[in-house]
C-alpha cells in the first residue's frame, strides 16, 4: 500500500515513518503545503495522511485543491479537535479525521479500512498486463479473458486488497477457507501455483515463513 503524509512536524513524521515502514507500507512524505499538494495530485497513493496546519499553507486549502484532481482518500491528522473544525475537514472533502495525539494501531486501522473501502468500490483494477473488473469477476491480460477457479479468483483478489504486505497462509486460510473444516495442507500452495501459470508468475511474491504478496 502506497501513502503520503505531508506533514511538517519532525517528530511525527520520524515515528510515522519508522512505524510505516516497518509495517510494510510505501511512504512518501512532503513537509510543507507545495509539496505535498504537487505529489498528491502527480502521484496515486492509497490513502494521504494531511496535516492541517503547515507551515506554508492551510492544509484544508491542500484538501480542497487535491478533491478537484483526485478521490484518493484522505485521513486529516491535526490538533485542531473541536466539533466545527472536524465537521469542516469531512466537509471538505476528508474520508476521516483524527486529532493529536494520536495512537499508531488506530491510524493504522483506519488506513486499512479506507484503503478497502476505496478498493472495493473501485470496479476496475489494472496491474501490469492485467484488469480486474470486481463487479462481473472478471479478470483479462491482454484483452483475453482469463478463466480462473472460483477460489483462485478469490485469493487473488485477498492478495490485491492487501497489495505490497505479506499474507501468512493462515490468514488466506482463515479468509478463504474458514467454513471448511478440513482441507488438505498443499491447497493454498497448489492454488498459487495454478494462479500464476495462469496471471504470470511474477504477480505473486512468496518469502518462507512470511507468505505471499502482490508487489506493486
Amino acid at each position: 500500500m502506497k501513502l503520503l503524509l505531508i506533514e511538517d512536524d519532525k517528530k511525527i513524521v520520524s515515528f510515522l515513518k519508522r512505524g510505516l515502514n516497518e509495517d510494510g507500507f510505501k511512504l512518501d512524505i512532503a513537509q510543507n503545503a507545495e509539496d505535498g499538494e504537487y505529489l498528491a495530485i502527480q502521484n496515486n497513493y492509497d490513502v494521504i495522511i494531511l496535516d492541517w496546519m503547515l507551515p506554508d499553507g492551510d492544509g484544508l486549502e491542500i484538501l480542497q485543491k487535491i478533491r478537484k484532481e483526485k478521490s484518493t482518500p484522505i485521513i486529516m491528522l491535526t490538533a485542531k479537535d473541536k466539533l466545527k473544525d472536524k465537521l469542516s475537514g469531512l466537509r471538505n472533502g476528508a474520508d476521516d479525521y483524527i486529532t493529536k495525539p494520536f495512537e499508531y494501531d488506530e491510524l493504522v486501522a483506519r488506513i486499512e479500512v479506507l484503503y478497502r473501502r476505496n478498493f472495493t468500490t473501485s470496479n476496475i483494477v489494472k496491474l501490469q498486463d492485467l484488469k480486474i473488473d470486481l463487479t462481473n469477476k472478471i479478470v483479462t491480460k491482454n484483452n483475453s479473458q482469463i478463466k480462473l477457479t472460483k477460489k483462485e479468483y478469490e485469493l487473488f483478489v485477498f492478495l490485491l486488497k492487501n497489495k505490497n504486505n505479506f499474507i501468512s497462509t493462515d490468514m488466506i486460510e482463515n479468509d478463504l477457507w474458514n467454513n471448511e473444516k478440513y482441507i488438505n495442507s498443499n491447497v493454498i500452495s497448489v492454488t498459487i501455483y495454478h494462479l500464476r501459470q495462469k496471471i504470470g508468475k511474477d504477480i505473486i511474491k512468496s518469502s518462507k515463513g512470511f507468505g505471499y504478496k502482490i508487489e506493486v
